[in-house]
């Protein structure tokens, strides 16, 4: 038998007991009462100690716990030990709470952490600072309520966030912000804010260099180019080395045009004041006439076949949507040895227009992929030289996918080809059947 049973019915026991010797001494009706009355005194003796329970767990944060005696007392006592164990590991939890809310302050981010439809559940200084918050005061009210910008809206209601938002003019018009959100938990999202003012100022200045020295250097590019081929063109000119010279000087003038010319498209692509301006692109048209600028590139070298599998249009900027195709185009026809064959393709993928340029050439290893659209990133330096390659072909590739909200897939293996589709959203899509009836 457990101690707690030996407790509880030693003093049932033992009135029991002397109510027995007493029968015997006095007869039945003496035993009879005192056994009741001993009984009685028992349940008051509980009723009390339930009322002192009772009394305790109206207010167990400021009152202590009741003292007893026998089975009470241990009861007491054990409840005593537990209450001063969860009042510690309260004591714990609100020191680890304010140890993290100290931290969480001293980020160099803003944080909140949004609930259930998306409402706030808490926030950092920083966070009221680039959100206008108050933490007392917007605790529970949804974050689009008090940061209505249209994009951060649209951001949210995404549910895709593997790449931050940029937002300008948020609660200052010089304060531009980088803002991430993560899901986790149930149901659970930390928006993460970054100001990014001084970085933005830094690279919007970055752009106006590299736009300003690329306009002033067309002049100058321009009338050597002229004196070039004015002398290359002179009958007189009968020096086998002054001629090779010219056309050397003729080729590098001519790359380096073209690399002022890609580097003032790059700047006006990075420009953020540079809205889409955006029209019905006829994709189809667009596509034969690249087809034949590739032909004429490739010099009757490769096999250039266009596969049109939809008729459907885009809704874009024409003069981006063709920069970026004939990119991915003359890089093709640049990194594809003499027979090969190049395919352009223009399909519907799970109701999604997609347009591909596959080649047979040398293909790429897997490590060089991700870095392909990095400015003068090359895997082969020399090879694009030789090929009059600038460097900047996927780069301009990869903001005008980015301006047209779609994304850029590069499959390759090395000796067998490689292929690059722009996936473009559902939404741009823009059946060509239906503009002619209309």
């Amino acid at each position: 038998m457990s101690a707690f049973w030996w407790r509880a019915l030693v003093p049932p026991f033992f009135i029991a007991l002397i109510a027995l010797l007493l029968w015997g001494v006095s007869g039945p009706l003496p035993a009879a009462i005192f056994l009741a009355l001993g009984f009685l005194a028992r349940v008051i003796l509980h009723l009390r100690r339930l009322a002192a329970l009772d009394s305790w767990l109206d207010d167990p944060a400021t009152r202590s716990v009741p003292e007893g005696s026998g089975v009470w007392g241990e009861v007491f006592v054990r409840l005593n030990r537990m209450v001063r164990q969860q009042r510690k590991e309260r004591e714990q939890r609100i020191a680890a709470l304010h140890d993290m809310e100290q931290a969480t302050s001293a980020l160099p981010e803003g944080v909140v952490i949004l609930g259930d439809a998306d409402r706030i559940e808490w926030c950092n200084p920083l966070a009221e600072l680039h959100f206008g918050l108050d933490a007392k005061r917007d605790t529970g009210q949804q974050i689009t309520y008090l940061a209505r910008q249209p994009e951060f809206v649209q951001y949210l209601n995404m549910h895709h966030f593997s790449e931050p938002l940029i937002l300008r003019g948020t609660r200052q018009e010089d304060l531009v912000l980088s803002v991430k959100l993560i899901s986790y938990g149930d149901n659970k999202k930390l928006l993460i804010s970054r100001d990014i003012t001084h970085m933005e100022r830094i690279e919007t200045m970055r752009r106006d260099f590299v736009a300003n020295v690329s306009h002033e250097l067309r002049t100058p590019l321009t009338v050597v180019n002229g004196f070039v081929e004015t002398l290359n063109d002179m009958p007189s000119l009968e020096n086998d080395m002054a001629r090779r010279a010219l056309q050397l000087m003729a080729e590098q003038t001519y790359r380096m045009d073209h690399l002022v010319n890609d580097l003032l498209t790059l700047s006006r692509l990075e420009n953020s004041f540079n809205t889409l301006q955006e029209d019905t692109v006829d994709v189809c048209g667009m596509l034969r006439s690249l087809q034949r600028e590739g032909e004429s590139l490739s010099g009757g070298r490769h096999n250039i076949r266009l596969e049109l599998e939809s008729d459907s249009s885009l809704c874009g900027n024409a003069d981006e949507l063709r920069s970026a195709f004939a990119n991915l185009v003359t890089n093709a026809v640049r990194y594809t040895p003499p027979g090969g064959e190049i395919v352009m393709r223009w399909q519907e993928l799970d109701g999604q227009p997609v347009f591909s340029v596959q080649d047979s050439g040398i293909g790429i290893a897997p490590q060089h992929i991700p870095r392909l659209t990095e400015r003068f990133y090359r895997v082969d330096r020399s090879r694009s030289r030789e090929t009059g390659g600038t460097g900047l072909g996927l780069a301009i590739v990869k903001h005008v996918v980015n301006r047209h909200q779609a994304r850029l897939e590069v499959t390759s293996e090395e000796g067998r080809g490689s292929t690059f589709s722009i996936v473009f959203p559902d939404k741009r899509r823009c059946p060509l059947a239906q503009e002619q009836v209309a």
